[in-house]
């Protein structure tokens, strides 16, 4: 099988997306992102802890068939999204603190503040803590996901997807972020049935106009 040559500038933004989610703390030696680079292939990061990730190339990988040699199992995600999702240009999965411990309660962040408006009336949930290597395990949680930004698993992180790769980067912050405010919450004793937003709300702060992701992307790859 020839699989095409990826951009520079995609490998480049692939680099510096895995970099950001570490650098975020949203990952540790495990994660990986990927971006949609055709109808038929995307792109993921070397298979690596990605804050480790300098100029290592990421590699090509079909959506439908056989994972090539060298790609982590859990890639299989990946292709059974981007073939469920012709919206989706880029696909994050990662396991953050805040939200790793919800949703071992199998909780999910509910919008509490602006930041966690986005994912309403997700995030979907996962109550499967396996690792998911083969391709049936990853279509059932691509069915999971449905249209939804994100899809929390239980006891195992979460995939945030979106239109761009610099988007679902952002997106997958925030939901650390909401889930860092449900478990303040949670853990100052409030009735956690409270302090919702309602649905007016919601979808006034379910906005990207006015640089909200260029913003965050500018912080989370600056340099120090």
């Amino acid at each position: 099988m020839t699989l095409p040559t990826p951009h520079a500038a995609d490998q480049r933004r692939v680099q510096q997306a895995a970099r950001a989610l570490a650098g975020a703390g949203l990952v540790h030696a495990y994660g990986h992102c990927s971006l949609r680079i055709d109808d038929e292939h995307l792109l993921v990061c070397a298979a690596m802890p990605m804050g480790l990730i300098s100029d290592e190339p990421g590699l090509i990988v079909p959506i439908h068939g056989p994972l090539p040699d060298g790609v982590l199992g859990e890639v299989r995600v990946h292709q059974a999204i981007y073939a469920r999702r012709p919206d989706v240009q880029a696909i994050c999965r990662f396991m953050s603190p805040a939200l790793m411990a919800l949703s071992t309660q199998r909780i999910v962040p509910a919008p509490r503040h602006g930041i966690g408006a986005y994912f309403h009336p997700g995030p979907a949930f996962w109550d499967d803590p396996r690792l998911l290597r083969d391709d049936a395990s990853a279509a059932r949680l691509a069915d999971c996901l449905g249209s939804h930004h994100a899809v929390v698993m239980r006891g195992n992180g979460a995939v945030v997807v979106a239109d761009g790769l610099e988007k679902a980067v952002t997106l997958s912050w925030f939901l650390e972020d909401a889930a860092r405010v449900e478990r303040d919450v949670r853990q100052m004793g409030f009735d956690p049935s409270n302090g919702l937003l309602d649905e007016v709300e919601i979808h006034a702060r379910q906005v990207f106009a006015g640089g909200v992701v260029e913003r965050m992307w500018d912080w989370l790859t600056r340099t120090p």
